[in-house]
């Protein structure tokens, strides 16, 4: 494992490690408890070092994924729900594909960043005994245990792909639809990411209408899962913070 003291003279600053770590600077002047700005520049080394030559279908580097989902986390809960504009959810973010894609294990980081992060980033790996599983899998099981914090995660990185679907083959595409209307736009109503919702709305509606299998308007409407009052009160607490 690269040597957790000799990181700093091997960190190499992208445009998007520069894009987030300036949006953090920027923020830390505005929330209560800003984050720790070194932290999240190690979580980037270590992206970057572990994804290594990965790339997307879009042939950007794969680390340049978990990068923007952590933009996009903190642009959000930093301007709209401050208890989550937290390191350790910053750094679960850039994270968060590391143990199910790289090499880089649970008891590494562990190691090198603690135990609380390297359980929100175990929560999002979409592995069960070697099996990868659904990402709606991963939204169930963290909405049974309560776990809203990395659900917000879950959902940026949903954001994320919906916005670059564009690049992945027409079967994939539908899937990743499928599975945002079932899934990720009626957990971003349950969470009260209303302006997340309604883009996920439009960017399933946009890629229905290109793929022109199905009308989206018949699709949307789909059963909700039951909320308990306690649920649903815990969700309003989180937001009246």
């Amino acid at each position: 494992m690269e040597d957790v003291k000799n990181w700093e003279s091997k960190f190499q600053v992208c445009k998007y490690s520069d894009q987030l770590l300036n949006l953090v600077a920027d923020l830390n002047t505005k929330v209560r408890i800003p984050s720790d700005i070194k932290t999240i520049e190690k979580a980037c080394f270590y992206a970057r070092l572990y994804h290594g030559d990965q790339t997307r279908k879009s042939l950007e580097p794969y680390y340049s994924h978990p990068l923007i989902v952590a933009y996009l986390f903190s642009l959000y809960v930093g301007n709209n729900i401050q208890r989550y504009y937290t390191t350790d959810l910053i750094v679960i973010a850039i994270l968060h594909d590391t143990i199910e894609d790289t090499k880089l294990t649970y008891e590494m980081i562990t190691e090198i960043f603690g135990e609380v992060i390297a359980e929100g980033v175990q929560d999002l790996t979409r592995l069960s005994n070697e099996i990868k599983t659904t990402a709606a899998d991963t939204v169930n099981s963290l909405f049974a245990q309560y776990k809203f914090n990395i659900l917000h995660v879950k959902v940026f990185d949903r954001l994320h792909n919906m916005r670059t679907i564009s690049f992945m083959s027409s079967e994939k595409q539908k899937k990743i639809t499928a599975e945002t209307i079932s899934h990720f736009i009626l957990m971003s109503s349950y969470l009260k990411l209303h302006k997340i919702k309604q883009e996920l709305i439009r960017l399933c509606d946009e890629n229905e209408a290109k793929q022109s299998q199905y009308s989206f308007e018949c699709k949307s409407t789909l059963p909700l899962l039951p909320v308990s009052p306690n649920l649903q009160n815990e969700i309003n607490r989180i937001h009246s913070l």
